[in-house]
């Protein structure tokens, strides 16, 4: 994430040369004993098994998804499930809070044990984004990045990081759920200025999808999709309107950065979540708060369990709450 100049720039370009030759020599390392008449496609990378588990009643306060295993061990969506960021494919592993046309804001809770989904919460009520006409809720399925953290506590292009998990705009064909975990392709990223704080959101799409094989970088998306980045900067520029806040602001001119440009971003914020994670990161004056560390893969990390204290109800899920009504009204902006 960090713009903060030069230096900063050759920081990040150093530490993403280094991965790159890591990647190459374990890619090179696993295909060295193949024949030598030919040459393998290498495999497709997969994200972990993850079952999603949800407790409570869904669009209410009790409501929460859990990561688990397979064989049940719980998992925190923040910590537990690697990034995986592959420089040579463009590769990362994704998180799926929120699906496509839905409008219950979930996210990741950084401070509950375990970090599952929760619905945000404003004045004791769950949150419900408006439907900004001609679309119903989120215009994509909308989620983060795995140990990535936006660090409040350092100034990146005059403005500090929002304090949760990188924001992760998924442009597939495909309706996820909450709790999917997926392999993306990044695509490029625009920098929201969302409360005075720097909110980045990385473009992406579903490996898996068609549209993956044929897009690289951020101008292929506005040849092959022409209008949705458009759309989706107006989006997120307006979205708060409909509760008579103001709209919101961009940083570099509200120009989308390149795929290049996002992977820096990606992975300086991995960076700063290995910084978080090992303890090194301290509560400032501004920042009085920071999210909880516990987790049960990350050995010799200052957080680490064997396992979570928390316990699953494994009774039938429980029926959702009714949505209200007044969210299916449609606001209307110029």
């Amino acid at each position: 994430m960090s713009q903060a100049g030069p230096r900063g720039n050759h920081s990040v370009t150093k530490a993403i040369t280094r991965l790159s030759l890591t990647n190459n020599h374990l890619h090179l390392s696993r295909t060295s004993s193949s024949s030598s008449t030919s040459i393998a496609s290498p495999p497709l990378r997969l994200p972990p098994s993850v079952i999603a588990k949800s407790q409570g009643i869904k669009y209410t306060t009790t409501y929460a998804n859990y990561a688990t295993t397979t064989d049940g061990k719980l998992l925190s969506y923040f910590h537990d499930i690697p990034l995986d960021l592959d420089l040579g494919t463009q590769e990362a592993n994704f998180v799926c809070e929120i699906p496509r046309w839905s409008n219950a804001k979930f996210e990741i809770s950084p401070h509950l044990p375990a970090n599952p989904i929760v619905q945000d919460v404003k004045s004791d009520a769950v949150r419900f984004v408006k439907n900004l006409f001609p679309y119903h809720g989120y215009i994509h399925n909308y989620g983060a990045f795995p140990q990535t953290w936006e660090d409040p506590t350092q100034e990146h292009a005059g403005l500090y990081g929002d304090n949760d998990p990188l924001d992760v705009c998924e442009i597939g064909s495909d309706i996820l759920h909450t709790g999917d975990v997926r392999r993306v392709k990044i695509l490029g990223a625009l920098a929201l200025i969302d409360d005075g704080e720097l909110d980045w959101k990385v473009v992406v799409v579903d490996v898996r999808d068609p549209l993956a094989s044929s897009v690289n970088d951020i101008d292929d998306v506005e040849t092959l999709c022409p209008g949705l980045l458009s759309a989706t900067r107006q989006w997120f520029k307006d979205y708060k309107l409909a509760d008579g806040k103001a709209a919101n602001r961009f940083a570099f001119e509200a120009k989308y950065k390149s795929a290049r440009e996002a992977l820096q971003v990606v992975a300086d914020c991995h960076q700063s979540w290995q910084r978080l994670i090992s303890g090194q990161v301290g509560t400032t004056e501004k920042v009085q708060s920071l999210p909880a560390i516990a987790n049960t893969t990350i050995k010799g990390s200052p957080g680490h369990l064997s396992e979570f204290d928390t316990k699953l109800d494994d009774s039938p899920p429980q029926p959702d709450a009714e949505v209200p009504q007044i969210t299916n009204k449609n606001y209307y902006f110029k």
